[in-house]
């Protein structure tokens, strides 16, 4: 049988309808568009008071409803938006405390059979290079990032049977093989914990997956409207089944999956619609399993090779709307944790650290293999799409620390169990930011003594400092017996054993 041949026969074994049917609700999907463009119109120009009361609901960490959503959407009023800013910030600090976690990112394949109006792993795109890593090679790729000071990674993956769920699961296995020793020699360093960004998948596979120790789920469905996902997925593709991808995450809960990502491809529709999107897709996962996404991310369109529409669509997202939806997704889903990648530039990521993001990546290299080459220049046609910081781990961590900001590597919440409903209900309760604040020094100390440059390591040790200092002054690490603990773990820490966490 030839490739071609086999690939076609993949193909149409991928979907299974009835994953798709049994979700519905008489036949219709979650999306409901004329429902979303009325909220839009119905909820003009809101006034202050509205407004602040549906702050004041986002600050008791609570989810807004769609009409609450749509008026703060509608803001037009600058200082209002100043206000809406400071309480992004505000419920982000209740829920996360003041930390930011950290991973990178690891493409293993850009081999793909979709063919996606905007992105460099299309099918018809003849400029991109093709390669799918061998095991050793992720091996490879594994341990500079790890050198690099990183814990936590997010495999990436085209869709095509060379990389289907026994590529997955092998790979999974062999990021979670490889220990090297840190550069200081204190002892070794490791991924902790290994999240998947991969195509929509029938649940018994989604189960191997979970089997072999995955944390986060994230599949992003690029736009909920459903003309312009259409326009953007030929429909002879699996991608163009825009059900399929809508429900994928649906698939992962009921497979054991209980740590899901979503997100939206900014710039394809109008932003407003796709917050909408992402604000019912939370919805509807909660409806049907009383758990939302742990993270909801929001990529914008970047140039990518053989794609003019990331450059020229008619909805690319200016700076000020981008900081304007991220606010909202903060405040619609105050409990979620907010990602911004290296897709964005310094500047940008700067300021939406102040706007309640709570995760990021940095050192990324999306080239296939490029990790291990240590390349410096990126090129277009041997990745997804064009990165805006290609900054060092350090680099990022030194800024952050310059913000006031901890950087934590943190894993424990996976480790304890603490995912599905059990963390969904500590973050509501504003407790499992309590947890990772703790765990955030243990890990960023860890940093600092093994991988942290001089100048990095000196602002750090003072983010330290005034970090225990609010542990020890914080009533609730009193009143749950966890500061003898914590200052166990802390000095085991300093004197180099690694990773402790509570």
């Amino acid at each position: 049988m030839s490739n071609s041949v086999s690939t076609k026969s993949w193909k149409e074994n991928v979907i299974k309808q009835d994953e798709i049917d049994k979700y519905l609700v008489n036949g219709k999907d979650f999306i409901n568009e004329r429902e979303i463009f009325d909220h839009l119109e119905k909820n003009q120009e809101p006034s202050k008071q509205r407004v602040r009361d549906i702050i004041q609901k986002s600050l008791n960490i609570e989810r807004l409803d769609p009409a609450e959503t749509a008026a703060l959407i509608n803001v037009k009023d600058e200082s209002v938006w100043q206000e809406m800013y400071e309480a992004a910030y505000e419920v982000k600090k209740r829920v996360y405390d003041n930390r930011v976690v950290f991973f990178a990112p690891l493409y293993c394949s850009n081999l793909c059979v979709n063919n996606c109006a905007y992105c460099g792993f299309a099918s018809s795109n003849t400029t991109e290079k093709r390669r799918i890593l061998s095991h050793d090679e992720i091996k490879r790729e594994t341990a500079s990032v790890i050198d690099e000071g990183h814990k936590r990674m997010i495999l990436v993956y085209g869709e095509h049977p060379s990389s289907d769920i026994d590529y997955i699961v092998d790979s999974i296995n062999s990021v979670y093989s490889v220990e090297r020793t840190t550069p200081t020699g204190k002892g070794t360093g490791s991924i902790r914990r290994v999240n998947i960004n991969a195509a929509p998948m029938e649940i018994a596979k989604l189960r191997q997956m979970w089997e072999a120790g995955i944390g986060t789920f994230q599949v992003f469905q690029e736009t909920y409207h459903r003309p312009t996902y259409e326009k953007v997925h030929p429909s002879d593709t699996i991608k163009g089944d825009y059900r399929w991808r809508l429900y994928s995450l649906h698939r992962a809960m009921e497979a054991g999956i209980d740590d899901l990502g979503i997100g939206a491809l900014f710039g394809l529709y109008d932003w407003k619609f796709d917050v909408m999107g992402l604000l019912y897709h939370t919805m509807d996962l909660e409806r049907q399993f009383e758990i939302g996404p742990h993270t909801i991310s929001f990529p914008r369109l970047t140039p990518a090779a053989g794609s003019p529409i990331t450059t020229d669509s008619n909805y690319l997202v200016s700076d000020d709307e981008f900081k304007k939806l991220v606010t909202v997704l903060r405040l619609a889903v105050p409990y979620t944790g907010l990602i911004i990648t290296a897709r964005e530039s310094p500047e940008i990521r700067r300021q939406m650290y102040n706007v309640g993001i709570t995760q990021t990546d940095a050192s990324t290299k999306i080239g296939i293999g490029k990790y291990s080459e240590n390349y410096t220049q990126q090129e277009k046609h041997e990745q997804q799409f064009m990165l805006g910081d290609t900054r060092s781990l350090d680099e990022v961590v030194k800024e952050l620390a310059e913000m006031g900001l901890i950087t934590s590597f943190c894993t424990a919440g996976y480790r304890c169990g603490r995912t599905g409903d059990k963390i969904m209900g500590l973050l509501k309760n504003c407790v499992e930011g309590r947890f990772c604040k703790l765990n955030a020094v243990l890990t960023y100390k860890e940093f600092l003594d093994d991988y942290a440059s001089p100048e990095t390591k000196a602002l750090g040790e003072q983010i330290v400092k005034k970090e225990i200092e609010e542990i020890k002054n914080t009533k609730f690490f009193k009143d749950k017996n966890l500061l003898d603990k914590f200052e166990e773990y802390y000095q085991k820490t300093s004197n180099g054993q690694r990773d402790l966490y509570l």
